[in-house]
């Protein structure tokens, strides 16, 4: 027994040798070389201990460190006798793991470059803790719980002794390996939440609904939703304007032209024609990028076709022109019986379309639609069709109807589109006060606020009660809300807001009957962390020249694809996009003005939804500080105003007054010793994420 405990010490001993210094290091804690060698220590004087299953750390079972604390010999619990066959495959698995791993085998002892043939294995420490002093090429030198910024080995092309290189994959930065050693990688990384859905997979949308009913509110939306949220293709057929193209501007279409009759069914017949030819194209049009490309972005295509589509026999047309198509057909109808949703509906939208652009009195242009929709209502045919997959909305989603739906997508419009309303609400957006670390020059963090920050804060506080919570024309209270991140200066910048209660009417701006009588804290903040800043990983707290110094290969990184790039162990801006969609769900879902103190990166991604812009425009989006942002979401645009609230003084800037050798006072850092005055002070757009 003593025997084979000896010779399997020194077999142990003789994998050890086989790898170098270089090796080790490189492959501490790597689960191919924890398999190979169980964990090999060196000891000062070059004696080898092995952390066994039965063992502790940097000994083995009645070897010479277990003898000196009094250990008994024993056996190994698992019954693996040196020569019997297990034993000769697990030295079989070691030959192999050492071979593949770029180190000879058992036997094979290789010299380290610089060390003599007697100098021991390792230093003073285990080569499976690798010192912070001496980290592997191109390694992170960090234990995974410190939490202080690493330093990594950037220089071009640097390789380790396994032929790893550094490689950017979805926007990160990872290790991988040479091609020669990867020859067939995964091309495309799996799908961030964003992006999820079936590569190529098609919908079409068909509205359904007499005019005024918000097929068109809703349709704008759920395409920009889609777009943005599920990196869907996403257009909007409207079959309407088709009609004006097609007919010129001689002709004008007035209520008579929608009064059932042979001509004008077939005119208009030929206009959704024109409208459903072209919506197949675009299902089906060849995309310029390769294949791989199409892999790494397509979410597939959702065509939208809108228009009345009131009777059983149009819906019946439709289906059968689509038949055999490889896509999804999922029809949405707006149910509306309030007189005065539809009313408001007519004045803010459709007495001023292209329509009635050239009509004067707006009130006769009211009359005229208001007949177009009694031409309608003659022939609607509600939608029942039970072999057909539609969802139905009344009255603005407060009773919803869905039949045969199916799929990821389709679950997401049905979730979306409940909470969609016809009102037009409004929003605020702005930027929380200056911080220490904006003051500073630094990204991320949850730094208090600088002085100008503080003043901020009382500017904005002084605007939510003279312009968000009060009537600019009857004084009485309007019903609001506030949002902030987990962050604490967006929860500093809020706290002076005041939330008084309040009883709203029916008579008061902004209503919600769900309100009335009843009362109604202002402004209650209400704490998100969905809103935080994007998570700079570990270039969280560091200036961008320091990102810049420390980590070169994702400085340019990040250049190359701010939407995509994501921060080492942080986030992307896509990564945000995908925690800001149940947000914004419920953003849809509010009648209130809301008010969000957010972050820069944050308040880029909701701006840009609400504008309509593309995503990969949002992240240069401009929000200042000291800033408020008034968004109002149309049909087809969005209102936006802009109200600069505070101006920094040359003082709160930073500049040294004569005979004040501190300066400003804005922050620790303003006393640099300088007369001008701190350029991240001065930036009303400080480090961009």
């Amino acid at each position: 027994r003593v025997a084979r405990r000896a010779r399997r010490v020194t077999t142990v001993r003789r994998s050890a040798l086989a790898m170098n210094e270089e090796f080790l290091r490189d492959f501490a804690g790597k689960s191919e070389l924890t398999s190979a060698l169980r964990t090999v220590r060196t000891s000062g004087g070059g004696g080898i201990h092995a952390e066994a299953a039965s063992g502790r750390d940097g000994e083995i079972p009645g070897g010479p460190a277990g003898a000196a604390r009094g250990g008994a010999p024993s056996s190994r619990e698992d019954g693996d006798e040196d020569g019997s066959p297990a034993h000769a495959a697990a030295l079989e698995r070691d030959r192999a793991a050492a071979a593949r791993l770029g180190g000879a085998g058992p036997g094979h002892a290789r010299s380290s470059p610089g060390r003599g043939s007697n100098d021991p294995v390792d230093g003073p420490e285990s080569p499976s803790r690798p010192s912070r002093n001496h980290a592997p090429p191109g390694v992170v030198d960090q234990s995974p719980s410190d939490l202080s910024p690493p330093r990594v080995s950037t220089s071009p092309g640097t390789t380790n002794s396994l032929g790893l290189s550094r490689r950017n994959t979805h926007g990160g930065s990872s290790f991988t390996l040479a091609a020669e050693d990867n020859p067939t990688p995964q091309s495309v990384p799996p799908p961030t939440f964003g992006d999820q859905g079936n590569i190529g997979e098609k919908h079409v949308l068909v509205m359904v609904g007499l005019p005024a009913r918000g097929k068109t509110h809703m349709a704008k939306r759920l395409c920009q939703y889609l777009r943005f949220f599920h990196g869907a293709r996403t257009q909007v057929f409207n079959v309407g304007s088709y009609r004006r193209r097609m007919m010129g501007d001689g002709m004008r279409a007035d209520s008579e032209f929608f009064r059932g009759n042979g001509e004008n069914d077939a005119l208009r017949k030929s206009f959704a024609r024109a409208a459903l030819k072209d919506l197949v194209d675009f299902l089906f049009r060849e995309d310029l990028g390769s294949n791989l490309e199409q892999r790494a972005s397509d979410s597939g295509r959702v065509a939208i076709f809108d228009a009345t589509n009131t009777t059983i026999e149009r819906r019946e047309w439709i289906r059968s022109e689509l038949d055999g198509l490889p896509l999804k057909l999922l029809f949405i109808e707006s149910v509306c019986t309030d007189p005065d949703v539809i009313d408001r509906n007519i004045w803010q939208v459709k007495v001023n379309n292209e329509d009635y652009v050239t009509e004067a009195d707006k009130k006769r242009a009211y009359d005229d639609f208001k007949k177009r929709i009694e031409n309608y209502e003659a022939v609607y045919q509600p939608i029942d069709e039970e072999h057909l997959s539609f969802i139905k909305l009344i009255n603005c989603g407060k009773k919803v109807e869905i039949n045969n739906i199916h799929g990821f997508l389709c679950g997401r419009i049905v979730q979306f589109l409940t909470n969609m309303h016809a009102t037009h609400q409004t929003i605020y957006l702005t930027r929380h006060g200056q911080s220490e670390y904006n003051y500073q020059g630094k990204i991320g963090g949850d730094s208090g606020l600088s002085m100008m920050g503080e003043k901020y804060a009382l500017a904005l506080a002084e605007y939510c009660v003279d312009h968000l919570t009060r009537d600019a024309q009857t004084g009485e209270p309007v019903p609001c809300r506030l949002w902030t991140s987990s962050l604490q200066r967006t929860i500093l910048t809020a706290r002076h807001i005041p939330h008084p209660k309040v009883k709203p009417t029916s008579q008061t701006s902004g209503f919600s009957s769900k309100h009335e009588n009843k009362d109604w804290i202002q402004m209650s903040p209400r704490v998100l962390r969905n809103l935080d800043e994007i998570y700079a990983g570990v270039c969280d707290g560091m200036t961008y020249e320091e990102i810049e110094a420390n980590y070169p290969e994702e400085f340019a990184l990040r250049n190359e694809n701010k939407l995509g790039y994501r921060y080492p162990r942080g986030e992307s801006y896509l990564d945000v996009i995908s925690r800001l969609d149940p947000l914004i769900q419920e953003l849809e879902s509010y009648q209130e003005p809301v008010l969000i103190v957010g972050h820069q990166g944050v308040l880029r991604l909701i701006y840009a939804y609400f504008t309509g812009m593309d995503r990969t425009e949002a992240c240069n989006a401009s929000i200042p500080l000291n800033t408020v942002i008034k968004l109002t979401p149309k049909t087809h645009d969005c209102d936006e105003e802009r109200k600069v609230l505070y101006v920094p003084t040359k003082e709160d800037l930073g500049a040294i007054a004569e005979g004040d050798e501190r300066g400003g006072g804005v922050s620790p850092t303003a006393a640099d010793g300088t007369n001008g005055i701190n350029p991240f002070a001065a930036n009303p757009e400080p480090p961009s994420y």
